[in-house]
């Protein structure tokens, strides 16, 4: 995936399109791919291991193009306590990050108490939250009202995502917007820090 993401870059090609029309796509079918029951653990490692792998070629050349330019915000992002699924998550964070916001991943099983705390040190504008499983989705609402407790839900918008995660789910729990995939992800943060 290394030789590959090298000989994208050497060709002149677009690293933001390869991740957006590529790597993304790929990443997701995996994903759709697992729910359905084709593919096992086993293929979700590989294929996230390849994903960093390309990533750790094309990140670098993404981040310094993107320098250029005023990051449009701060994301801080991660999956929900008592789920470990990181894939889609890090797709997300790795799109967000190609789209030039500056995005804190927090990585999986993570608190509500870590989320706000984050949220503040760095100023977010956005706090994503992933969960892939229906036992674990109902944390999003914790992390919500977290916020909430904190003082920052004025300020800090919501995103929810993952599997069971859905447009009505995410008005049910007083989140901002609701994300199907990680380019539409990329979409809805644009819109919720007013980039677009």
């Amino acid at each position: 995936a290394k030789e590959v993401a090298a000989q994208v870059l050497s060709t002149d090609a677009n690293p933001l399109e390869v991740v957006e029309n590529v790597l993304a796509p790929a990443m997701e079918e995996v994903g759709r791919l697992y729910e359905e029951g084709e593919y096992f653990i086993p293929e979700l490692v590989m294929a996230g291991e390849a994903m960093k792998a390309a990533m750790s070629v094309l990140g670098p050349v993404l981040v310094a193009r993107e320098q250029t330019r005023s990051s449009p915000g701060v994301i801080v992002i991660g999956t929900v306590e008592g789920d470990i699924h990181e894939i889609g998550k890090s797709l997300v964070a790795m799109m967000l990050e190609a789209a030039g916001f500056v995005v804190h991943d927090l990585g999986v099983d993570v608190p509500a108490a870590a989320f706000v705390s984050k949220a503040q040190e760095v100023d977010a504008d956005v706090v994503g939250l992933s969960a892939l499983l229906t036992t674990t989705m109902r944390n999003q609402q914790a992390v919500i009202e977290a916020l909430t407790e904190a003082g920052l839900r004025d300020r800090v918008k919501v995103i929810v995502g993952g599997a069971p995660a859905s447009p009505g789910w995410a008005e049910r729990i007083g989140a901002d917007a609701y994300a199907e995939n990680a380019r539409e992800a990329v979409e809805v943060v644009r819109r919720l820090v007013g980039a677009e």
